[in-house]
């Protein structure tokens, strides 16, 4: 490609719009334009990465035997009614109406639809294992979209379903899907962890993210200093602690005029955080819980979500606490509360500890669980980086993390909703056993950028660069052309930077866009020699002219 006559541009300075360094880079470098909140054009530069990336998708996963197909993005709202998912997206999900009036939805996900396709194969036990995937636009209504392509409105994702007899099979075919994705990470050079999460709206058996280890990352991923344990905050076990061993004391009623936070607690009364139990009013399927976890821990809406089976769990509203209470917001406690109270399961094994009176002004001392009524206990608070790994029992620590794949043993939460069966070798209707497999091809590009970059620009692997090698003529004679056109023959992808611009505009953009490869051919042309520079090392090197070819195919083959 020849620069002067395409579609090329960058930008000098930082876009105001995009707080990530990807988003950033992806804008200046003219990769990607944003169309509006959470909406982006991929340019020419950007959808050639684009293209690498899915040509890397789409080989490991034809090599699984898995085919392609595609699905349509607007759906009849009544797909998601049937298995009974639409509520669980909620507003989340983009409707519609057509011109009679009916119900349509752009599709956020495509379970309901690749099961409508499997029903027209599978009758018999005979009929699988298969696999289906489809490189589409998904579409769901963000309440916050940021960080680039991080979190958007309209992505695209590569989604694939397996379909099985049993969960023995099931479980093949995901160890095939986890292998692939393993592949397509490792070929694209990120720095990934894999990692247990939480199934969401998915449902199913067991879910695991890949997750693009990143400072921006939106996950927190609890790692194990000495073992494999690899866990999404969201799921990670807390273990618990050891009950304490300590006379149990009377219980005391304190005044604590104007100090409802933990930290004024406790400065107040002089105890340690871990001596305080927070009572957290939260409301889950329109019923309201009264949730206690130790003064230094932050509530798991995930895992109380789960404890409890509800379909959604949000803290009470400011007016809500006060009504149930009857205090001001800071001083409420599990004595004397008629709302359900869940305990976390250390809370239950301390003894003299502090909570709320439900009475402005006012905490009790030297609370214990003999003191109140409670309805249930369970692990319901964040992991803490340091805390006790429950594998190995050594320390963890957290890293951020961009989730860029995820697989999900589906199970038969859809066959059987959706009515997915097929006649055993007794002639005997049993469900089918799916698996489900996404990967988010804009996310991969964001997370790439994210990893690879300097404060020049882009630092693109050789796998998903835009070119594989620039061309800067500075001279302006001939050969920079002639040299591009030997490249291409050779089946090299090259850019030629022939504008009529200055020297260092022409060096600075080849290093905003990433290319891997810089031939300058420049003021020692005339000496038979062009400089070659490697965009991610910085090293140069003077090459003369007759062996330039040869160095740059060396440069390729590593």
């Amino acid at each position: 490609m020849k620069l002067k006559s395409s579609f090329f541009f960058t930008m000098r300075e930082d876009s105001k719009e995009e707080e990530s360094i990807s988003g950033n880079l992806l804008v200046r470098s003219g990769m990607v334009k944003k169309i509006g909140t959470g909406i982006y054009s991929y340019l020419p530069l950007g959808y050639r990465v684009l293209q690498k990336i899915e040509a890397i998708v789409r080989e490991e996963m034809n090599k699984t035997g898995a085919q392609e197909l595609v699905m349509p993005s607007l759906l009849p709202e009544d797909v998601y009614v049937a298995s009974g998912r639409r509520d669980i997206f909620g507003s989340s999900m983009f409707s519609l109406k057509d011109r009679m009036d009916r119900n349509y939805v752009l599709g956020p996900t495509h379970e309901e639809l690749f099961v409508a396709v499997a029903k027209e194969k599978i009758k018999s036990y005979k009929d699988m294992p298969f696999n289906l995937y489809q490189m589409a636009n998904k579409y769901r209504d963000e309440p916050r979209p940021r960080y680039g392509l991080i979190r958007v409105r309209e992505f695209i994702m590569k989604d694939a379903y397996s379909f099985d007899i049993d969960l023995e099979g099931m479980d093949i075919s995901y160890q095939k899907m986890y292998r692939a994705y393993q592949a397509i990470f490792d070929r694209l050079g990120l720095d990934y962890k894999i990692v247990t999460a939480d199934t969401g709206v998915m449902g199913g058996l067991l879910s695991e993210e890949f997750q693009a280890v990143t400072d921006i990352g939106e996950d927190i991923l609890v790692l194990c200093e000495s073992c494999d344990y690899a866990s999404n905050i969201e799921v990670s076990k807390c273990v618990p602690k050891e009950e304490e061993k300590e006379e149990l004391l009377p219980l005391e009623k304190v005044y604590t005029p104007n100090h409802g936070t933990i930290e004024e607690i406790t400065s107040y009364l002089n105890v340690s955080e871990d001596r305080v139990v927070k009572t957290l009013i939260y409301q889950a399927d329109g019923k309201f819980y009264a949730c206690m976890i130790p003064g230094n821990r932050d509530l798991n809406e995930t895992k109380l979500q789960k404890l409890l089976h509800a379909k959604e769990v949000v803290l009470a509203e400011p007016e809500d606490v006060e009504r149930i209470t009857k205090a001001k917001i800071g001083f409420a406690g599990p004595i004397g509360l008629d709302i359900p109270v869940i305990v976390d399961e250390d809370v239950l094994r301390m003894h003299n500890y502090v909570v709320g009176a439900n009475e402005t002004d006012y905490h009790y001392q030297n609370v214990n669980t003999k003191d109140f009524k409670y309805q249930m206990s369970g692990d319901i608070k964040n992991v803490k980086e340091y805390d006790v790994c429950p594998k190995c029992g050594k320390s963890l620590y957290f890293k951020k993390g961009i989730e860029i794949g995820n697989t999900f043993k589906l199970g038969t939460k859809y066959s059987e909703s959706l009515g997915l069966y097929y006649s055993d070798t007794n002639n005997q209707l049993q469900p089918v056993q799916m698996g489900c497999y996404g990967i988010g091809i804009g996310r991969i590009l964001a997370a790439l950028v994210e990893q690879n970059h300097d404060e020049y620009g882009i630092c693109f692997p050789m796998s998903v660069a835009p070119y594989q090698v620039a061309i800067v003529d500075i001279v302006e004679n001939g050969y920079a052309c002639e040299l591009h056109d030997t490249l291409e023959s050779k089946g090299i992808e090259v850019v030629l930077d022939d504008r009529n611009v200055r020297p260092g505009v022409k060096f600075n953009d080849m290093d905003l866009i990433g290319i891997p490869i810089r031939i300058t051919v420049g003021k020692k042309f005339s000496d038979g020699i062009v400089e070659v520079k490697l965009r991610k090392t910085g090293e140069t090197k003077e090459i003369k002219i007759d062996n330039v070819i040869s160095y740059i195919e060396q440069q390729l083959s590593h």
